[in-house]
């Protein structure tokens, strides 16, 4: 229905000249592409937050397996371990600075729906497509940082991951001068009669005088 301005009249669209409805078509396909385009922003910035979760989550479950494996090896080994650990830490922590970001905008607000209803069909095409570009462009900063931190982030993990499956490689098969285990042996020998095993404690003379109950 089109609302006539002039004699405050409704106009079905079949009963509009073809013309008129010609001239609103490229509006129309604007305003529904610009929404598409919205949503599939939305849809990506969703999709990144899944991705983010899943790659903190699968992390945090190596990061102890990959230290586990280090137990008693030589102290080079555990010093270049700190490595990808670091670079471990810091993906997680970018990847957890993306859910910090702001919602994005969805473009067109239900609160302006009762000041559209006073417009015309061709006003409210170019009111949804304002809104729709504007919402796209704020959108565009947001996904813009989160896509520069979700990419630090994919690259930390990667080269973690590889260097760490190296060093466990190396610390498996090359042969590496493990740190000696320390281990103290007590001989009982020298401790001779003063030892506390050997030694007899003096009772009082007054414990054996006692009777039974006393």
């Amino acid at each position: 229905m089109i609302k006539d301005e002039k004699h405050h009249t409704y106009t079905s669209k079949k009963n509009m000249p073809a013309n008129t409805v010609e001239d609103l078509k490229h509006l129309e396909f604007l305003a529904v592409n610009s929404k598409e385009i919205i949503e599939k922003q939305v849809d990506s910035y969703r999709q990144q937050h899944t991705y983010a979760g899943t790659i903190i989550g699968a992390t945090a479950l190596f990061i102890p397996f990959f230290l586990g494996g280090f137990d008693g090896t030589a102290r080079v080994v555990q010093y270049i371990s700190i490595v990808p650990i670091a670079f471990f830490i810091l993906a997680i922590l970018l990847m957890l600075s993306i859910f910090r970001t702001k919602p994005l905008d969805q473009a067109f607000n239900v609160s302006k729906y009762k000041a559209l209803m006073e417009k015309s069909y061709k006003e409210i095409l170019l009111f949804e497509i304002d809104a729709n570009v504007h919402s796209y462009m704020v959108n565009k900063t947001v996904t813009e940082k989160g896509n520069k931190r979700y990419s630090k982030g994919i690259s930390l993990t990667i080269v973690a991951l590889v260097s760490s499956i190296l060093l466990i490689l190396v610390n498996k098969f090359v042969p590496i001068n493990k740190a000696p285990t320390k281990v103290q042996v007590v001989d009982v020998k020298k401790w001779g009669s003063d030892s506390p095993v050997n030694y007899i404690y003096p009772v009082p003379a007054t414990w054996l005088m006692r009777e039974p109950g006393n």
